[in-house]
């Protein structure tokens, strides 16, 4: 297993890490969940993030079970969400208890990295980032990161904390994969300049990159898609059932699948310390540990750019692309293509 320093902290983390939105229900339960997270510390992956709010408030529940003992072997990252603050309680007040909440459900004295899970317009920045410095000071977290924050918000909001002498947020976490790579515009050339670390999710698009999703054939029982996934809905169509041929074809190729490709092509990436990716089963942990072996060369980065190209349309992330000053971020990509 491979490890890497998570920005400038002194958090190496497992270029593998693992989901934690599969633990509780409706996908695991408490026993899958100590054999996937046995499973995964056997093979050496010591990096998992999962939020308060995952498996219908149980995640964290059967994460902190599963490490009991050994709480020291996992990195473990959270989510607090401002989306479920009670009426009359402050963002403050809110964040705190939110933390506590955490830690007593994982059964731990401290978070790794406490990371706000979605961007909230209507909180000054300095409103969020007081507590959590707060609960930095307290020990009861080490190092603080946002998930599905744009590269404007990052930015705003580590100024506030310099502002402030507070801690700066280390980690961005976004959807990326081949196929989805929205963040190429802004906030992935952020996190390169300002040594971010950057934690793609759904590098799999839900799937979509194991090839199990056929054109023309229904989704296989058990499957995202086959339980109504909107992640599979969004990535299953035509154009990238034809970019996902090619790649198997690249593959093929080199004796590889496309879910090391997946892996393998995120890796390459700068920025990225650890992939994050969900598993139902150890089998599926085999799976991605095996394919984070795969090291692309440049070419094969290149080549594989050009089978994936993306002209920049498509869905947003908090308000981040767009604009002709967005359109700088695409210059490796529409090099790839000419």
């Amino acid at each position: 297993m491979e490890y890497r320093q998570l920005a400038d902290t002194d958090l190496h983390v497992s270029v593998v890490g693992l989901g934690g939105n599969v633990y509780g229900p409706p996908r695991l339960d408490q026993e899958q969940t100590v054999a996937n997270i046995d499973r995964a510390l056997e093979l050496g992956v010591n990096f998992l993030d999962t939020a308060i709010g995952y498996g219908e408030g149980h995640s964290e529940t059967f994460i902190g079970n599963a490490l009991k003992g050994r709480r020291g072997e996992m990195i473990i990252a959270t989510k607090f969400a401002m989306r479920n603050r009670k009426e009359g309680v402050s963002v403050r007040q809110h964040i705190l208890d939110s933390c506590d909440e955490s830690l007593a459900k994982l059964q731990t004295d401290h978070i790794d990295l406490y990371q706000i899970h979605q961007p909230d317009s209507t909180v000054p920045e300095e409103e969020i980032l007081e507590p959590l410095a707060q609960l930095v000071e307290q020990g009861k977290a080490r190092y603080l990161g946002e998930s599905n924050y744009g590269a404007w918000r990052h930015a705003v909001t580590n100024a506030a904390a310099e502002r402030k002498g507070w801690p700066r947020m280390v980690s961005a976490q976004n959807h990326y994969n081949i196929l989805r790579r929205h963040v190429e515009l802004e906030i992935l050339p952020y996190c390169r300049r300002f040594n971010v670390a950057f934690l793609p999710y759904f590098p799999l698009g839900g799937g979509f990159l194991t090839g199990k999703y056929r054109p023309g054939q229904v989704p296989p029982p058990g499957s995202r898609g086959a339980e109504g996934s909107g992640i599979i809905a969004k990535t299953r169509n035509e154009r990238n059932e034809a970019i996902l041929a090619q790649l198997e074809a690249f593959c093929a190729e080199r004796g590889r699948n496309v879910l090391e490709l997946a892996f393998g092509w995120l890796l390459a990436q700068h920025a990225i310390p650890s992939v994050i990716a969900g598993t139902s089963s150890p089998a599926q942990i085999e799976a991605n540990v095996n394919a984070a072996a795969w090291t692309l060369t440049d070419e094969e980065v290149a080549e594989v750019n050009r089978i994936a190209a993306w002209d920049g349309s498509g869905e947003v992330v908090d308000g981040s692309a767009g604009g002709v000053g967005a359109r700088a971020g695409l210059a490796a990509n529409q090099a790839a293509r000419n």
